[in-house]
């Protein structure tokens, strides 16, 4: 049988039926032996939580000596008929007829022969993690959010457009950026005597390339890099964003953002995936009932198409998960305006560890307890002061604040961060100035301003925000294939 037309466990458990014939492969979880020279299987595809049991007796070919090498972690491949499992755990097992070893796994080097690693452990063999119940869960269940959030936008008629990684404007206006450069990487020595270099800078691909002249320009350190001035990983698609959105009509962006931001903590990562939808002619409440939307549809998508995974989820890793997000689906999300969250916060009759006035940025522990004691629900805090926030938010007329937007929810805290866009070129100009930004770095976001500008606003969520909140997971670092934070680029 062809590999594609080979059928995932996943579908044989559901579907299957006893006398079917059945091609499978997978990787072996445990292996019992019988003294009546037959052994027990249980494999598993990655399709699903579930093992399909295989029963291999010594009728099939080579047994004695291949059933030696099916140990935890060898993958096998399996021909036979599937009946009617006599046990209460599944529905069908299959009767192997044959039984080939495709990759053996050395049972005592093999890192996840015991159960019960820790977190910690896992993420030092990342390569090998999704191999268990857990991270198994996590990346089907990563996969249902990718696919509720595309299908989300393309329902309502949103463009997915793709935003540069490599970019020379800072959206955060933060600093927090990883350069890219070519200058002093992959160089040979100069001979400074004939102005010539014995190998260029090293290409992604691998080829050496003519060399630029390494030496900083007097007028400008970044005139010889590749680019011709300083380039960075992006820190978000939101202002490429807004150049299709004034075009063409709401969009979304969904891909990977970087942050060199030095921060150990469990919702941190330095390198994460962002979804940015950007719309012309929304203003803050339509953008508002947008992420509400947003957040309930891939919610209940979740619940919906990973039942499995989810009972998982809150039988191991947070028994109110399930709970937890039946409980955002019923309420609708409150509005909640920044002075009133700081006057509930600050006059609350508790020891906070971040004292907050207004003015300040509310920490994780003031939006939690707003989500979790205080409303009890899901809640928008809006108009924050302009202080803190980036120079792109449109200004309200009090002077104080600006029209931004934060999405808390019980368990996480913030999920989502937005806004309704200055649209008004001379206010643009004026927050630019305030924010020690150069107008002339950013002459063609100024532009939307000067050529049929339009109200509009949009917003980000981070797609690991939204994994730790639909699985119960801790740590950031456990939802993402691959962590990168500081110290940390190992796989």
């Amino acid at each position: 049988m062809s590999a594609l037309d080979r059928p995932r466990i996943a579908k044989l458990l559901k579907d299957g039926q006893p006398g079917a014939a059945v091609d499978v492969s997978g990787w072996v979880r445990t292996r019992r032996d019988s003294k009546q020279a037959f052994s027990f299987i249980e494999l598993n595809d990655g399709s699903c939580m579930a093992n399909l049991q295989v029963v291999v007796d010594a009728n099939v070919p080579g047994y004695a000596e291949a059933i030696k090498q099916v140990t935890t972690g060898a993958s096998i491949r399996v021909t036979g008929e599937l009946t009617a499992s006599p046990g209460a755990k599944q529905r069908v097992e299959l009767q192997a007829k044959t039984l080939t070893v495709l990759g053996t796994a050395d049972a005592v080097k093999y890192p996840l022969q015991k159960k019960g690693h820790s977190f910690e452990f896992l993420r030092e063999i990342a390569h090998l993690r999704a191999r268990t119940n857990t991270f198994g869960a996590i990346a089907r269940v990563r996969n249902c959010v990718c696919d509720s959030i595309h299908r989300f936008f393309q329902s309502r008629g949103f463009l997915y457009v793709h935003t540069p990684i490599i970019t020379t404007s800072d959206c955060e206006g933060a600093g927090e950026m990883f350069q890219v450069t070519t200058l002093g990487v992959g160089r040979g020595t100069r001979d400074e005597g004939l102005g010539k270099e014995t190998s260029g800078p090293v290409t992604a691909a691998g080829a050496a390339t003519p060399s630029l002249d390494p030496r900083p320009s007097s007028l400008d350190p970044y005139a010889n890099d590749f680019f011709g001035k300083k380039a960075s990983l992006t820190v978000s698609g939101q202002l490429e964003g807004e150049t299709f959105a004034c075009a063409v009509g709401p969009v979304y962006t969904f891909g990977p953002t970087f942050r060199a931001e030095n921060s150990n903590t469990t919702r941190h990562l330095a390198e994460f995936w962002m979804i940015e939808p950007e719309m012309p002619f929304y203003e803050l409440p339509d953008n508002m009932q947008l992420a509400e939307e947003f957040i309930k549809t891939i919610v209940r998508d979740v619940l919906e198409r990973c039942p499995e995974d989810m009972a998982f989820f809150n039988e191991r890793i947070d028994k109110n998960v399930l709970a937890t997000l039946n409980h955002i689906l019923e309420k609708d999300f409150r509005r909640v305006s920044y002075t009133e969250a700081i006057e509930i916060v600050t006059q609350a009759d508790r020891k906070w560890e971040y004292p907050v006035k207004w003015g300040d940025n509310m920490q994780a522990e003031h939006e939690r307890f707003l989500t979790e004691e205080h409303f009890k629900q899901p809640i928008i805090v809006y108009d924050y002061p302009r202080t803190l926030k980036p120079f792109y938010m449109k200004c309200n007329a009090d002077g104080k604040t600006v029209r931004a937007m934060d999405v808390l929810v019980p368990g996480v805290g913030e999920i989502i961060g937005g806004s309704q866009r200055e649209e008004q070129l001379d206010v643009l100009l004026q927050r630019m100035e305030e924010c020690d930004l150069n107008p002339e770095e950013y002459w063609w976001y100024v532009d939307l301003r000067r050529y049929g500008t339009v109200p509009h606003s949009g917003f980000g969520l981070g797609l690991e925000r939204i994994l730790l909140l639909v699985t119960g997971m801790q740590n950031i670092r456990d939802v993402i294939p691959y962590p990168r934070f500081p110290k940390s680029a190992e796989f």
